[in-house]
């Protein structure tokens, strides 16, 4: 690996807990951005397509998605994750040129930090087994990333956020709850300061707890609006 990469190897992924604080400023979520047919030609017909974002403030970057013997990366689908045959892994191996001529490309489950193509992306990756994830399976480590250089703009926030990865459930629901069964993810990253942060066990998946009181708020506001 270029000594100029960000300095992370498969041994140095089981420091990064330590080497910087955990924060209560950093949480990751996803949305719903597709529900319906890829525009392939094959199966599977229908997806529902999810992007994993971490939220953070004004100023703040995210250099590095891991997962480590103290606490593991683990996206998993209730069900398979849709993979196209012209896809990628991660972002940096899509060819937006390929879409155009292949609409269901745009379905293809992947990772990244901060873009969602090959354009000028720098993203690499050490430790990661994505053989099951290739194959419609989870992705889970306990001693891997995908990381940027501190100076790759791609990891800066865009409008508060930083984009992870676009995850498509074949077969979905369109409700996350019933079609991820868990998406977390362990982040660093640098402050508007250059402090490092480190995000711990973000869940992307709203809690039960969480998901009654989203159905108590919308019975609310029914009631409101007769």
């Amino acid at each position: 690996m270029n000594t100029k990469l960000f300095s992370i190897s498969a041994a140095a992924v089981g420091s990064l807990i330590a080497a910087s604080a955990a924060t209560a400023d950093v949480s990751v979520s996803a949305d719903l951005v597709h529900l319906g047919n890829t525009g392939g030609t094959t199966a599977p017909a229908d997806v529902a397509t999810y992007r994993l974002y971490a939220n953070l403030d004004a100023g703040w970057r995210v250099d590095a998605v891991y997962g480590n013997a103290e606490s593991s990366l683990d996206i998993t689908a209730n069900g398979l994750f849709y993979q196209n045959p012209f896809g990628s892994d991660t972002a940096a191996g899509i060819n937006p040129a390929l879409i155009f001529a292949f609409p269901s490309l745009a379905h293809d489950s992947w990772v990244t930090i901060g873009l969602e193509d090959q354009t000028g992306n720098a993203m690499n990756n050490i430790g990661i087994d994505f053989g099951s994830f290739n194959s419609a399976g989870s992705l889970v480590s306990d001693n891997g990333s995908w990381f940027v250089t501190p100076d790759d703009i791609q990891g800066q926030e865009v409008g508060g956020r930083v984009l992870l990865g676009q995850f498509s459930v074949v077969g979905g629901t369109g409700v996350l709850a019933d079609d991820m069964a868990a998406m977390t993810v362990n982040l660093q990253g640098k402050d508007a300061d250059g402090n490092t942060w480190n995000l711990i066990g973000g869940n992307a998946i709203p809690a039960p707890g969480a998901l009654a009181l989203l159905g108590l708020a919308g019975m609310s506001a029914r009631r409101r609006r007769k």
